[in-house]
């Protein structure tokens, strides 16, 4: 079988393209069969009062791309120019590689993963965050 395989807590809640699904009162596993459905564990959404920074407003477009909240090109356009703009504050290799896979997953519309890709920034952008503060 292929596809994705979700693994869920109970009461857990994930938008499977556009629709609130929640878990019963065990852990559970779903099996997405469908290609490119749009996916999004709802414990990982973003508020939009929390898009604050820039890597969190980058994440909180994919994140409305997901939901459908987003016009598709429109919000592909904005995410490819932020991640643009991201590579001139993130110099190091890691960062860049992240950024790199993350354009590739925008570039292929596969949204989730390249969420997934840019939200492992976000440690990093909180670091870079607070020694400018200091």
């Amino acid at each position: 079988m292929t596809g994705l395989v979700l693994k869920m807590g109970p009461k857990e809640r994930i938008l499977i393209n556009g629709v609130v699904v929640e878990n019963g009162e065990r852990r559970g596993r779903v099996n997405i069969l469908t290609p490119n459905a749009n996916i999004l564990r709802l414990k990982d959404a973003i508020h939009p009062d929390e898009a604050t920074t820039p890597v969190r407003r980058v994440c909180y477009i994919l994140q409305l791309i997901l939901s459908g909240d987003a016009e598709l090109s429109d919000g592909k356009r904005q995410v490819l120019r932020g991640i643009e703009q991201l590579s001139h504050a993130f110099w190091d290799a890691d960062s860049r590689k992240i950024l790199d896979t993350a354009t590739d997953y925008v570039i292929k519309q596969q949204f989730y993963p390249g969420l997934k890709s840019l939200r492992s920034l976000l440690p990093r952008e909180a670091r870079l965050m607070s020694s400018a503060e200091k």
